[in-house]
């Protein structure tokens, strides 16, 4: 396990090692997918699951910023893309990719069109019923294990598409996620979930960050784990929750203060043998580096840790915007959003690349 604590000179050397990547143009465009799970997360019944894949685009392709709210007064700013641009030619590693509680795949813009500018196809998604494009369900904010399956949807729905899957490399696969993605790229990885596990976690630690009501949905994160559990109808979801939910050929995880490790069952931590480097914040009482983070880098063999001096939980959405210091509760806890992007993106390109050797 490698410790590391981040400070102005480690900023720099990433913002030098991007600086000498290859700029490719970043094309974005748009796919659908299903599971069997999707409608009973929707709020509106939908089986619909959407994808946004990030990707080089062809030279001379014209891109335009992305924003997360009005136009005249964003809330988020997440990168630039050419919507529905020409791929460049040839084919390129693949990296999947689970947004936070609450947020979205556009909200993973500012880590996506990065990757895709530095020679990666991303494939994001909107999962149902914890996302921030339509109301947070019940069943959306407590079924953590469906993210994985969501990831599996898209990566066969993109791996079929007669427009995208001519650039994809099929055998360099990765998978990254913040928050409770970071939960869902490690069960990708191979981890195995625990419920059982987590509500023991929380019945000694009701206070913790992960087992306190959260701010996107209060009311659905602060309800009685203990009446779960025993809930009649919700035993066949355990059942399934305990099942394999990895994607096969993932070689490589990144998690960016992750979530819900107390959901993952220890065991299957230490049998993970892909490559895991985690990102976490010294500053984030959402999902505490001690009950989180530190339990992945203690337990997964070869595990890298870089806590990131003063960096909050939040500091890893989308850019917060000025319109946003008021309307966004969450981006007046982020303070250091440009040093938490900056040391995510560095650290994902390093490893993904060791991947594609």
């Amino acid at each position: 396990m490698l410790k590391t604590r981040f400070n102005r000179c480690v900023l720099a050397l990433g913002l030098f090692a991007l600086a000498g990547q290859a700029m490719a143009a970043v094309g974005e465009t748009h796919r659908s997918t299903t599971t069997p799970s999707a409608a009973l997360r929707h709020a509106d019944g939908s089986s619909s699951i959407a994808i946004t894949v990030w990707y080089p685009a062809k030279d001379g392709s014209k891109e335009t910023p992305l924003v997360i709210g009005p136009d005249n007064a964003p809330l988020f700013a997440v990168g630039s893309a050419a919507a529905d641009a020409p791929a460049a030619a040839g084919r390129f590693p693949v990296v999947l990719v689970s947004h936070g509680f609450g947020g979205t795949a556009r909200m993973m813009g500012w880590f996506g069109t990065a990757l895709a500018r530095a020679g990666f196809v991303v494939i994001a998604v909107d999962h149902p019923g914890s996302n921030g494009r339509g109301p947070i369900t019940a069943n959306g904010a407590a079924w953590w294990w469906e993210r994985a399956e969501d990831l599996k949807a898209a990566w066969k729905t993109i791996r079929a598409d007669p427009e995208l899957s001519p650039h994809l490399s099929v055998n360099q696969l990765g998978v990254a996620g913040f928050s409770a993605g970071g939960f869902a790229a490690l069960v990708v990885g191979g981890a195995r979930v625990d419920v059982q596990h987590f509500g023991a976690f929380c019945r000694q630690h009701p206070k913790d960050g992960v087992c306190a009501p959260q701010l996107e949905a209060p009311d659905l994160t602060a309800r009685d784990i203990g009446a779960w559990l025993k809930d009649p109808a919700m035993q066949p979801r355990f059942k399934d929750a305990e099942s394999d939910h990895a994607i096969p050929g993932v070689r490589a995880v990144l998690v960016m203060a992750p979530a819900l490790v107390q959901a993952i069952a220890p065991d299957s931590l230490r049998r993970l043998h892909v490559p895991v480097s985690v990102l976490v914040g010294t500053a984030d009482t959402v999902a505490p580096a001690d009950t989180n983070a530190d339990v992945i880098a203690r337990l997964v063999p070869g595990a890298k840790e870089q806590r990131l001096d003063g960096a909050t939980h939040y500091d890893f959405l989308g850019e917060c915007m000025p319109a946003a210091q008021e309307a966004v509760p969450q981006c007046a806890k982020a303070t250091h959003q440009k040093e938490a992007h900056a040391a995510a993106v560095a650290e994902a390109i390093r490893m993904f690349r060791e991947m594609s050797r």
